[in-house]
This record gives structure tokens, sequence and C-alpha cells, in this order.
């Protein structure tokens, strides 16, 4: 209730500070907002040239969309991927980018890393939008209907991304070394989450491993949703909403306990 009374009071530095970030992310760029769409489309090419036509990977129909387009299954995950990732990425160094602001005056530093991931919020809707108008292309109606879950799973990724961004920027300040292990993190981290290829092909006994992994959830949930047209399993959608609000509780804590010393760190 502390966290939503400031964000409420400060809320006007909170809307400026995002649209500094919105505006400075593609500052000097000729394709602009394009890159959002850009980035993710290229990556759903490569992968889906290796993987269906190099190693001839097998999806089977969406149940029950009857959708059968490797690379909307892919983007299904991909994409909720890509906002988490970019979102703790640029949250991570927001503390450090901004040491002059921290110095200068007071204000609530959480909405640093805050504004990152609410500038991300924005591109991710505009990305999802455009997915949802792909899948209803291809004939996937279904997918408007279970639009209150993709909007919960949404806010619930947030929410993750906010709460890990929370904890390592704070950390970064102290510690430089974390943006760079954080970037070998992700690389390992994507490759243990089902979003190129289906968890069916693996063992059952390294999909039990893998269910560890909040983000195999998140990408699960998803995939419902969007690729098969139906509600996400509870037990997942549980795990992932349980995981983000305790990530998010643990990254506020450890941002309270340390940002009394960032003026003299930084």
């Amino acid at each position: 209730m502390t966290t939503l009374a400031t964000y409420r009071s400060s809320r006007e530095l909170f809307a400026n500070l995002t649209l500094r970030e919105l505006r400075s992310k593609y500052k000097r760029s000729f394709l602009g907002w394009a890159w959002s769409t850009v980035n993710p489309l290229a990556n759903m090419l490569v992968y889906t040239i290796v993987f269906k036509y190099f190693f001839h990977a097998r999806l089977g129909p969406g149940e029950p969309s009857g959708l059968d387009v490797y690379s909307l299954w892919l983007l299904s995950a991909m994409l909720p991927w890509n906002f988490f990732q970019n979102s703790v990425m640029t949250a991570i160094s927001s503390l450090v980018n901004n040491s002059n602001l921290i110095k200068k005056t007071y204000f609530p530093r959480d909405l640093l890393p805050a504004a990152n991931v609410a500038a991300g919020l924005v591109s991710h809707a505009i990305e999802m939008g455009l997915l949802l108008v792909a899948l209803l292309a291809f004939g996937n109606y279904r997918a408007l209907e279970e639009l209150p879950f993709v909007v919960l799973l949404v806010f619930l990724t947030a929410l993750f991304g906010l709460g890990f961004g929370l904890m390592l920027s704070v950390l970064n300040v102290y510690f430089r070394d974390i943006q760079h292990f954080v970037t070998i993190l992700f690389m390992v981290w994507f490759y243990m989450t089902p979003i190129i290829y289906p968890i069916a092909f693996l063992h059952s006994r390294l999909q039990t491993i893998m269910k560890i992994n909040p983000m195999t959830d998140m990408a699960l949930s998803f995939q419902a949703t969007l690729y098969d047209g139906t509600h996400p399993g509870w037990i997942e959608l549980s795990y992932f909403a349980l995981a983000a609000i305790a990530l998010f509780v643990v990254g506020r804590s450890v941002f309270n306990r340390l940002e009394g010393g960032l003026a003299e760190e930084l």
C-alpha cells in the first residue's frame, strides 16, 4: 500500500520519466518505432528457418484453435520474453545512468527502473496488438475470447520484471559486474525456457525440472491463450502469479534497504 501511495503521489514525475524513456529509445533512428517490430520479426525468421526447415520440428495444430503456424506459436511466447528481458536490462542501468539526477534532488528512486518497465510495456502492447491481428488473419478468433487472460499475463510479466529490475538496479550500483553477469544469465535462461521448442519434446523428468522455472509457466500460459485459444492452466497461472508477486516483494525490500546509500555510491 505504501508503494502504491508513493507512485500515486509521484504519478506526474513517473509519467514524465516514462515519456523520456520512450522518446530516447529510438531517438535519431531512421526506422524509429518500427524497430520494436523488426527485432522480434528477425528473431522469428531465424528460429523458424532453423527449427522448422533444418530440424524439421513439427508442432501439431493448436487445441482447440486448429492453428498450425510455427512462427505465430514462436511469437506468442517470444514477445513476452523480450519484454521481460528488455525491461530488466534497461532497469539495471537506470540508477547509474541517472546518477546526476539522484545526487541533485530527492524523489522516489524506484521510479527510475519502474519508468523503464513502463516504457517497455508500451512497446510490448504495440507488438502484442500486431500479433493479435496476425492471429485473427489466420483464423484464430478464439484469441479474442482469451484477451482478459492475456492482459493478466502481461501485467504479471511486468510485475515480475519490475521486481527483478528493482533488485538488480540497486545491486548494480554497489557491484557493477551485475549487468554483465545478467547478460549471460538471460542467454542461458532463454534456452532453459520452452520458447523456441515445445516442452513436450523433452523427457518427462527434464520437463519436471524445467517447471521450477517460473518463465516456463509464463511461456506455456501465453502459448495457451494466444496460439491454442484456450485459458491457461490454473496451476501454471497460479505458480507464475505467486512467483511474480514474491519477486516484486523481494525486489522492493532489497531496494528499500540499499537505496539510502545511492547518492554516496554514485
